[in-house]
């Protein structure tokens, strides 16, 4: 699986910022999560990955993995109980998480909103980010 352009330009600069460098199963995991956008396990990424790269090892995946969220390229989402899941939507979301399908889905957060939940914030406090996720039930799965 071939990363597009600039995506592959993407993470040669955040690798080499990081003092790394960009491997094929590096470059393999990053695209697998570009191309389906989905909020994977680490196993699902593994069971996706050996599809076409048969020798990747599953500490392999923990690694590329590990070095996305380094770099910045990807985000680990965690919900209580739950196996982390990795997102490559780099935009300021929200995330709901149904506890019926298992379904993960970006709720887009306008900049209106994000501006009003830093307003909430005690006197003398910053946020570098904000991390909101819901937990239910989505359409499909109401009775």
């Amino acid at each position: 699986m071939q990363l597009e352009p600039q995506y592959k330009e993407l993470l040669d600069t955040a690798l080499e910022g990081s003092g790394q460098r960009a491997t094929k199963q590096r470059e393999h995991v990053y695209a697998l999560l570009l191309q389906k956008r989905d909020h994977p396990t680490a196993d699902e990424i593994y069971a996706r990955a050996r599809s076409e790269m048969p020798t990747i090892s599953l500490a392999t995946v923990y690694n590329c993995l590990e070095t996305l969220v380094e770099t910045k390229l990807i985000r680990q989402v965690n919900f209580e109980r739950e196996p982390t899941r990795y997102c490559p939507n780099l935009t300021q979301h929200a995330h709901f998480y149904c506890r019926e399908s298992g379904e993960i889905v970006d709720i887009e957060l306008s900049d209106q909103l994000i501006g009003e939940l830093m307003k909430v914030l005690p006197k003398g406090f910053s946020a570098q980010h904000i991390d909101i996720a819901y937990d239910g039930k989505c359409n499909h799965c109401h009775d």
